[in-house]
């Protein structure tokens, strides 16, 4: 075959590794945040009635919680499976485990029909959704990743971070579709649920895609060798200890600012504030709509400055602008509104833009799976899952956001110290830290 030749193949086997990742991430991640928004805008009504709407609204977050205490299971479980049998067949497990956990959600009976059983089978399908999810990210991210170019890893490893506001677009952009052909009381009865039906239709598209795409290479390669772990996150607490850390604090304030502008920002706009349901939802749209093309921008960003730059500059703005997020907001103004949530999430988008390369290039090929995993969604639990509710019970209490403010910038600054002692990686070659732990060993 001649090297032109060798190129094209090499150019579409990545393009398709890069766009099943995308999509696959995407289609999970819609399902992710449907339950999120939906939990923010009606499971209050539906699944705990007995309740005034702050305290409805803040249960239902907390069985939206239940989510991200799954994904450190999954992440264990499918980054143990990654690491051992290959990242392709963990992904379309993922998959359809996220799938059809999001399409029986959408046949779940309210409280009026089953009593306690409702939130029961509510929260337990949650758990589900999280458990699909923890092994999905990981994979994703090191199939792009494994697939680059090694000297684009950042901008490689940052497409499936698109997944997140594309998810995101969808989800809302189909509730809010819902809420323009029914009626108010219609979407309370029965408009909410055809968005968790169409994801059987969405995850059949995405099983043709993943099922097109080829195993990672770095994996055939260790696969080939015969060296793959026989317990990976044994290994990696044992010996990554130290990135471990890294990886987990690095992400926590990413994800607290993250669920603060795209989640809390509903309840704070509609409950609080005052304003429409269609503006609030406007405002996580246009931001989403942003951050998909942003994403990849600083990940390309990262590969020429380095990922600790990049990262920390987008920290130290969501630090910053939280103060000015939450005062644009309380005006009600729609321009001020779009404004205060565009700013915020483009600060996110730099740090989540590298995130991906950053992450999984603490660990070595053999362990990368659960190790990458593991820290991402310790940080889930830590930051993301508790975030809303934290939100929501600091406002209840003093009736004012600056305590919720400060406790978005104290997340963020654990983010900014624990990128400032990491490592820089976006310099190291191709396999440069497998070597640099087979040395030390």
């Amino acid at each position: 075959m001649s090297e032109l030749k060798k190129d094209e193949t090499a150019r579409v086997v990545r393009f398709r590794a890069i766009a099943g990742s995308v999509i696959g991430t995407a289609l999970e991640w819609y399902d992710f945040f449907l339950y999120g928004t939906a939990a923010a805008l009606v499971f209050n009504q539906l699944f705990f009635p007995k309740f005034d709407p702050l305290t409805g609204t803040l249960l239902a977050f907390a069985s939206f919680a239940v989510g991200f205490v799954a994904r450190p299971i999954g992440a264990i479980v499918f980054g143990n499976f990654g690491d051992r049998i290959g990242r392709k067949k963990v992904l379309v497990l993922t998959l359809v485990i996220m799938g059809v956990a999001t399409m029986l959600i959408g046949l779940v009976p309210t409280y009026e029909v089953a009593g306690i059983w409702a939130p029961i089978a509510l929260t337990v399908l949650r758990f589900i959704q999280g458990f699909g999810l923890g092994g999905e990210w990981g994979g994703a991210v090191l199939m792009s990743l494994e697939h680059g170019d090694p000297k684009r890893r950042g901008f490689a490893a940052s497409w499936p971070q698109i997944g997140v506001p594309l998810g995101l677009l969808m989800a809302n952009g189909i509730l809010a579709l819902m809420f323009l052909v029914t009626s108010p009381a219609d979407f309370l009865a029965w408009g909410w649920r055809i968005p968790f039906l169409l994801s059987a239709l969405l995850v059949g598209v995405g099983l043709w895609i993943r099922f097109r795409v080829t195993e990672s290479p770095e994996f055939e390669e260790l696969a080939a060798s015969g060296k793959q772990a026989k317990m990976p996150i044994i290994e990696v607490l044992r010996t990554q200890k130290r990135e471990l850390l890294i990886s987990t604090g690095s992400r926590i304030g990413t994800d607290v600012a993250f669920y603060i502008y795209v989640l809390f920002v509903v309840t704070y706009l509609t409950q609080m504030v005052g304003v429409s349901q269609s503006v609030a939802l406007l405002a996580v749209l246009v931001s989403a709509g942003v951050m998909v093309v942003l994403i990849p921008l600083f990940g390309s960003l990262s590969d020429r400055v380095g990922r600790r730059p990049v990262y920390l500059a987008g920290a130290l703005g969501a630090l910053i602008w939280v103060f000015a997020f939450f005062p644009l907001l309380g005006t009600g103004n729609t321009l001020l509104i779009l404004l205060a949530d565009v700013v915020g999430m483009t600060c996110w988008a730099a740090m989540y833009g590298p995130l991906a390369a950053f992450t999984t290039e603490l660990f070595p090929t053999r362990v990368r799976y659960s190790g990458a995993s593991l820290g991402y969604q310790m940080a889930g639990i830590l930051g993301g899952a508790f975030a809303p509710i934290i939100a929501v019970a600091l406002y209840g209490q003093f009736g004012t956001w600056l305590p919720v403010a400060i406790y978005v910038s104290v997340m963020l600054l654990i983010t900014i110290i624990s990128v400032s002692i990491a490592r820089e990686t976006s310099k190291d070659l191709h396999g440069s830290m497998d070597k640099i732990l087979a040395e030390r060993a």
